[in-house]
């Protein structure tokens, strides 16, 4: 079995021609930026474009097959040499059933099926063009022409404030609004890890993914995954997600949550920290509260530890929160040393303070085991690594 790193969670900013896709999306978030730079500077093997629905980015896609620079592979993904893309799309309910918005990630095997999809797609929304598009019919209906088409379904960055599953999505169980049986994986989101999810019980038979829900390109790959598969194809992701014949999540690497955007209930104002009983920030006197991951998880505990077999969470700190490594001196590594996979995981000390000064080098090191201290973030602001 062969070791690929995944990031299942990318969005396109533009198409070719520049219209916008994810209108929050940087500019240069293209299909062919977002290509050559998680091959060529993040050194990711697999990851999953999740606004392939969007019938210019379909387009695209089509041409690159035309021009023979891709080709489909028979158990499904696109082929860029020693990249594979899996076609995705994140769309949102709000029905009946919902007490607030909930983002939810589909996947494909193919073009056609994406097309397929796409069209009907078109008929249950607004604008067919743009990403993460509310669609007017129910969660359960969603996941069953998912799965009509083969598709695989994960419900995305399910513990966020905003538009998640337990953000504010359900009160109490996913069962609320989707099928369990019609679940394929877990994404976690930027300010939980395993640990934490795993204290609800309701989650303990799903896979869980880290992906980086990247709206730049130096975003991509923030979170991953390393999965075992055969090579790197839709039908091997598929057995991966579930766990068959040896195909597997091997480890997720992410943010400590300490670092997430909503690790720590803040006043919506100012972003003072808050207990999850506060009613009124003591430092301004706002009443908006945003609360944070870690204490609605709190909420909705039901149990005390991890089930077995739980693949390893590995505390990852991007390169881009390095302090004093910007964007010159990262492309001066990545030049060295082939990737960024290859800088956080490989690249010994020795070596890495040969091309950056010995305080970087020794905060890679530091970060890479764990070692590194961090102030949390709240409220839509990051982490940050704090003195040392």
């Amino acid at each position: 079995m062969n070791r690929y790193y995944v990031d299942l969670h990318i969005h396109i900013g533009r198409t070719w021609t520049g219209k916008p896709v994810k209108i929050t999306g940087a500019k240069s978030l293209t299909f062919t930026n977002i290509i050559e730079h998680a091959r060529h500077v993040k050194g990711l093997n697999m990851v999953g474009i999740i606004d392939s629905h969007s019938p210019e980015v379909i387009l695209e896609m089509e041409s690159l097959i035309q021009s023979g620079e891709v080709y489909e592979h028979e158990d499904g993904g696109l082929i860029f040499g020693d990249l594979t893309v899996i076609p995705g799309s994140e769309l949102e309910i709000y029905d009946e059933n919902c007490h607030g918005p909930i983002h939810l990630l589909c996947y494909f095997p193919t073009l056609a099926v994406m097309r397929d999809f796409s069209n009907w797609l078109s008929g249950h929304l607004k604008n067919i063009q743009l990403s993460s598009q509310r669609i007017y019919i129910t969660g359960m209906e969603l996941q069953k022409k998912v799965k009509e088409m083969g598709g695989i379904f994960i419900p995305a960055h399910v513990f966020t404030p905003f538009k998640s599953l337990y953000g504010k999505g359900v009160k109490k169980s996913l069962a609320e609004v989707l099928d369990p049986n019609k679940i394929d994986g877990i994404e976690l989101g930027l300010s939980s890890d395993t640990q934490m999810a795993d204290q609800l019980g309701e989650l303990h038979n799903y896979t869980f993914v880290t992906n980086s829900d990247a709206h730049s390109l130096a975003k991509i790959a923030r979170e991953y995954q390393v999965v075992a598969m055969e090579e790197p194809t839709f039908k091997e992701l598929f057995k991966a997600l579930k766990g068959e014949d040896g195909r597997k999540v091997i480890a997720n690497f992410g943010l400590d949550p300490l670092l997430g955007k909503y690790h720590k209930t803040v006043c919506a104002e100012c972003l003072n920290p808050l207990q999850e009983d506060d009613q009124i920030c003591d430092l301004c006197g706002h009443s908006k509260i945003i609360k944070g991951v870690a204490d609605r998880i709190l909420e909705l505990k039901t149990a005390e530890t991890s089930p077995p077999g739980r693949p390893p969470y590995v505390h990852q700190v991007p390169l881009e929160f390095i302090p004093g490594l910007g964007p010159r001196m990262l492309e001066k590594l990545v030049n060295h040393f082939g990737s960024e996979m290859a800088i956080l995981h490989e690249v010994p000390f020795e070596a890495l303070k040969e091309v950056v000064p010995e305080k970087i080098a020794d905060l890679i090191m530091k970060a890479r085991e764990g070692k590194i201290n961090l102030a949390a973030g709240g409220g839509g602001k990051y982490g940050k690594i704090a003195d040392q």
